[in-house]
């Protein structure tokens, strides 16, 4: 495995950081990924792991090859839809149904939990479809709904990842379409949209995206797309949920108590947010044993830990494999499971031609 260390000091820049971190893991080590499932056609962005080792990935509405939107794979390598082919289905009550799935997370009991932002080709939501759902991995059945209404999830809203807070009963989730954060109460059900007018939670002035020689642009305004705050990572010991837009250099963090105090205002609250300073991109994060926080860096085909009370990078895989590294997972033994997506070429990016290339894969590598 190849690794490589960086301090960065908060008020660096992206262009400061990055060619320090390319130099110290410029080289590809392959043998160090293993493949755990592949798909020909279908771009997985989510997956999850249980104690057990039972794995779930998961497959968003975002092009007219969509045909799956969870899957369990099975240890023989197959996969079967999850928790059934009805749950699966094009037509049917939206509540009972996927629509758009974007986040897989498991619990501190091995629930499994499933986003749908239900918004497909993220256009706008199919009204009464955002939701939370949770299964019981006992039975493969749904135990708990948690609907969203356009006050949490607007039309052009896009939930997009989730952490499960047991000690307080609390739901944390990032919305990368209008940029915010939903913190849900998973007793009563009731949600809340938060930080919406903060510049936090949204994409950051001027920032390229640049994979594998690929610009990103957006055709509808010929600049980057605004994508917005996206990572997310919870240290449930010292209280902190960690966020990051994904058009953007910046890690931020906040204490959980805060997100869940209803007497605070949005300025008050954006006023509680903690600007840990420059990372390259991400997508997809979570958070590690030790209280750091692991980060895709999209731009650089790797995935980084950082250490927020040293401001120390390491680099703890790095791969041409890992196009556009997505969504972040842990599973038994020390296994850090990581889905690689494609955004990049996806043929809304390049007038409609894809140039992603099968299969889509899911990688795991063993971390210390």
């Amino acid at each position: 495995m190849n690794t490589g260390y960086i301090v960065w000091a908060a008020s660096f820049v992206l262009s400061c950081a990055s060619p320090l971190l390319a130099e110290k893991s410029e080289k590809s080590d392959k043998a160090s990924l293993e493949v755990v499932a592949s798909f020909p056609k279908q771009q997985v962005t989510g997956v999850t792991v249980a104690k057990s080792g039972r794995v779930f990935v998961n497959f968003p509405f975002w092009s007219d090859d969509h045909t799956i939107s969870v899957l369990e794979v099975m240890p023989d390598g197959t996969s079967k839809p999850y928790p059934n082919e009805a749950w699966n289905a094009k037509s049917g009550p939206v509540q009972e149904r996927w629509v758009c799935v974007q986040s897989v997370v498991m619990d501190d009991t091995d629930a499994l939990w499933v986003l749908d932002p239900a918004a497909p080709k993220t256009e706008k939501i199919v009204k009464g479809g955002p939701k939370l759902v949770k299964f019981d991995l006992a039975t493969n059945k749904a135990v708990q709904t948690i609907a969203f209404d356009e006050a949490v999830a607007p039309e052009h809203s896009y939930l997009n990842d989730v952490r499960i807070d047991l000690e307080n009963s609390y739901a944390y989730i990032t919305e990368s379409g209008g940029g915010a954060l939903v913190v849900a109460d998973l007793k009563t059900g009731k949600a809340r949209r938060l930080l919406a007018s903060a510049a936090c939670t949204k994409a950051e002035e001027d920032v390229q995206i640049t994979v594998d020689g690929i610009k990103v642009i957006d055709p509808k305004t010929g600049k980057a797309p605004a994508f917005k705050v996206d990572g997310i990572a919870f240290d449930k010991e010292k209280g902190w949920l960690y966020f990051h837009p994904l058009a953007g250099v910046t890690l931020y963090r906040i204490k959980t108590a805060a997100l869940r105090d209803t007497s605070l205002t949005d300025d008050q609250l954006a006023a509680k947010v903690e600007n840990l300073g420059a990372t390259p991109k991400p997508d997809g994060m979570i958070e590690g044993p030790d209280g750091t926080v692991y980060l895709t860096a999209i731009e650089k085909n790797a995935v980084i830990k950082f250490d927020p009370a040293a401001r120390e990078a390491t680099t703890v895989a790095k791969d041409d494999r890992l196009q556009w590294p997505d969504t972040l997972a842990w599973g038994p033994g020390g296994w850090l499971y990581i889905t690689a997506s494609q955004i990049h070429r996806m043929p809304k990016y390049h007038n409609g031609q894809s140039k992603q290339k099968g299969p889509f894969e899911v990688y795991r590598v063993k971390v210390p």
